[in-house]
């Protein structure tokens, strides 16, 4: 498939004669073809083609919603290599790393299809009349979840094809029944183009109202801004930094109309490394880290960011070990220069808080590279520097040392909203580990025991999500069957005769 830059609106490529171009993330050399910024008419376009298709494409079957999630995954599976390589130049990241981001982006397509035909995800809810009822007789009320109408999607930089044009925003709209329009990320647009032409092709062959799906790309930020504030627009879906999740929240609060935006932003995943399994493990656990710390040049929403353990030699062993660990850590490309110019400057200022240590650095390596750096502190110091919770988007951790467990709490219960928190733990810790939990399910949307935070399955069951800043609401998750309830709203039906029933109400089904 050749790369035209266009625009997708509906059915329609439309080129502009405002362009920007895309970066080799390597060589920071611009790439081929230009791509067009969309105007404020092609927004006003593609969210009136969404408002229109809404009716239409929210009552069309379950299975035919499923069908049309599984030939968007078949047309991207189509695409092949080129699909590969282009991701690969525009953000650096390894074909191998892009081949298993593409099979998860698939994956979960097919995991709403699932749950589509399986429907469950509509929470269908049924009393029926009781006209001899006393002293009042009960009305016959069902009811059912609905889509909540076109949401806007913000393509994210980190993850190009599973949190982008076909990821888990997109996918979960499209199996509650919504249009979507999705704002590209200017770092890989040829990505986007590519994935949003498979997902036209979808749409065509399925014979959806032509507003199912549109694609808008350009670099400013007065783009989303736009498609936030478009009365069409019922909700958003954002993954990306707290101060772009913050702006767009605002937008769309103070809307005539407002809406909500799932926005997952911030989070340091903190791993609690617990006194039994630290004196038995502690060398193993610092290679571990390091591995999980640098994966992907640590660009994960779920990067480890935060050690905590209790003083001792055990955790001078541990430090010692990541050390050494740093010193042979790959120095992996960084997704764009603008995020390898913040991690620079976000590990300098660590580096000159009151109280912080430099534990080591990892090599250099190439003018791309991501120069992995671990830093130490105490307790005290943390409690006293919100700055520290500072998420730094790269292989950056700050190790924290705590006297003891009531200080360990103490510090657990000032932490920020996290995605993830860790336990690595042997079973003679169980008794710190429960005095633990009660603040961690507080905080945190996930929990794992005796693992690393860096990845994130796509299943039913798993969440995605936290309190603030994690994300904007914590009852929420991006991953999962559950990201549809995002989508949906109830909505129930009194007396009302068959023929006017959605097809999961009518009273064949009735208990």
């Amino acid at each position: 498939m050749t790369l035209t830059g266009a625009l997708l609106i509906g059915q329609n490529t439309v080129l502009r004669p405002r362009t920007f171009h895309a970066v080799n993330a390597t060589t920071g050399d611009a790439l081929e073809t230009a791509f067009s910024c969309a105007t404020p008419e092609d927004v006003n376009s593609a969210c009136q083609l969404a408002e229109a298709a809404f009716d239409t494409f929210r009552a069309l079957s379950p299975d035919t919603r499923a069908q049309f999630l599984e030939d968007v995954a078949d047309a991207i599976e189509a695409l092949g290599q080129p699909l590969l390589d282009r991701a690969h130049a525009e953000t650096g990241l390894p074909l191998g790393r892009l081949t298993g981001e593409r099979g998860r982006t698939m994956g979960q397509l097919r995991m709403f299809a699932q749950e589509l035909r399986a429907g469950r995800c509509f929470d269908i809810r049924i009393d029926p009349a009781l006209p001899d009822r006393t002293p009042m007789p009960r009305a016959d009320l069902r009811q059912i979840r609905i889509g909540v109408g076109p949401v806007a999607v913000f393509g994210a930089s980190n993850f190009p094809l599973a949190f982008s044009v076909a990821g888990g925003d997109t996918a979960s709209a499209f199996a509650a029944g919504c249009p979507v329009v999705v704002k590209a990320h200017p770092a890989h647009p040829g990505t986007s183009e590519l994935v949003g032409r498979a997902i036209q092709a979808a749409v065509k062959k399925n014979n959806l109202p032509d507003g199912t799906f549109s694609l808008l790309g350009g670099p400013d930020h007065d783009l989303g801004a736009a498609l936030v504030r478009h009365p069409a627009i019922m909700a958003v879906g954002y993954t990306g930094s707290r101060t772009g999740g913050l702006a767009l929240s605002q937008i769309a609060a103070v809307r005539p109309v407002p809406v909500p935006v799932y926005a997952e932003m911030s989070s340091i995943n903190p791993v609690y490394l617990l006194p039994n399994a630290l004196e038995n493990t502690a060398e193993k656990l610092g290679s571990a880290f390091v591995g999980s710390l640098t994966m992907g040049a640590g660009q994960f929403c779920t990067n480890p960011g935060l050690i905590l353990a209790l003083a001792g030699p055990a955790l001078d062993r541990f430090q010692d070990s990541t050390r050494k660990a740093l010193e042979t850590a790959p120095a992996a490309t960084m997704l764009t220069g603008g995020i390898h110019a913040a991690y620079d400057a976000g590990v300098k200022a660590l580096a000159e808080r009151t109280g912080v240590t430099l534990l080591g650095r990892g090599p250099k390596g190439d003018a791309s590279g991501c120069q992995a750096a671990v830093f130490t502190t105490e307790a005290e110091s943390f409690m006293k520097d919100p700055f520290m919770q500072h998420e730094i988007f790269g292989s950056c951790s700050l190790i924290v040392s705590c006297p003891d467990l009531k200080t360990l709490q103490a510090l657990t219960s000032g932490l920020e909203g996290q995605l993830t928190a860790t336990l690595h733990l042997e079973d003679a810790d169980i008794p710190m580990a429960r005095a633990l939990m009660p603040l961690l399910e507080r905080k945190v949307g996930r929990i794992l025991a005796n693992a690393w935070p860096t990845g994130v399955e796509v299943c039913a069951a798993m969440v995605h999500g936290g309190p603030f800043p994690a994300t904007t609401d914590p009852r929420s998750t991006s991953v999962g069957t559950a990201a549809m309830e995002r989508f949906l709203r109830p909505a129930c039906y009194q007396d009302l005769p068959d023929e006017l029933l959605p097809a999961g109400l009518r009273r064949s089904v009735s208990p």
